[in-house]
């Protein structure tokens, strides 16, 4: 079980972390290890006191990224990310994204049990994709029901039923990628209005 009080970490000007709880030095990796087996940490600068927490695990990740194999975000998405930024959907994005990794992450057991039975022992292979487009499209359809709640113009869109498509089908990025449009094109008319 994870420690409720995160670890504190200093970062000295010479780059090197220090765990206070161990009273020694860490590497990125001795933090990854810690994130990964469930204990938070705490980053700050050692000399201004500045959190530095997000700026530490953006290095993890880094580091991540790099090793051979161990790749979790596609160039598409990164690319995409960065486009974000100073975008009027900027505001959403990060609470959309936490939405769908706690998600994620919440149904991590029972996605691993349903991919199996379906799938067998290579559950997550390149050929169980379409599983979790599916999850995703669930996770989109949820979160768009949660934000038409708080959204001050839900009642002016009116809900129009799509015919059915074929499950998986190609064009159901680029409708997501429309719909997304849509949604900042309609914000930012909101926001020039306001």
């Amino acid at each position: 079980m994870a420690n409720s009080t995160p670890t504190t970490i200093k970062k000295y000007a010479n780059r090197r972390l220090y765990n206070t709880s161990s009273s020694a030095y860490v590497t990125l990796a001795d933090l990854a290890k810690m994130v990964k087996g469930g204990e938070d940490f705490v980053g700050f600068d050692a000399k201004t006191n500045e959190e530095i927490t997000r700026s530490v695990l953006t290095q993890i990740i880094f580091e991540q990224e790099g090793i051979e194999g161990q790749s979790l975000l596609p160039t598409t998405f990164l690319r995409q990310l960065i486009r974000f930024y100073g975008d009027s959907m900027q505001a959403l994005l990060p609470s959309y994204l936490q939405f769908s990794i706690d998600r994620f992450s919440g149904e991590q057991q029972a996605m691993r049990e349903a991919a199996g039975r379906m799938f067998g022992p290579e559950a997550f292979s390149a050929g169980s994709f379409s599983a979790l487009q599916e999850l995703t499209k669930k996770n989109f359809a949820a979160f768009n029901q949660a934000l038409a709640v708080f959204s001050p113009f839900a009642g002016a869109a009116a809900t129009v039923e799509l015919p059915p498509k074929k499950p998986n089908s190609e064009g159901d990025i680029d409708e997501l990628r429309t719909q997304l449009s849509d949604m900042q094109k309609r914000l930012e008319s909101l926001a020039k209005k306001g």
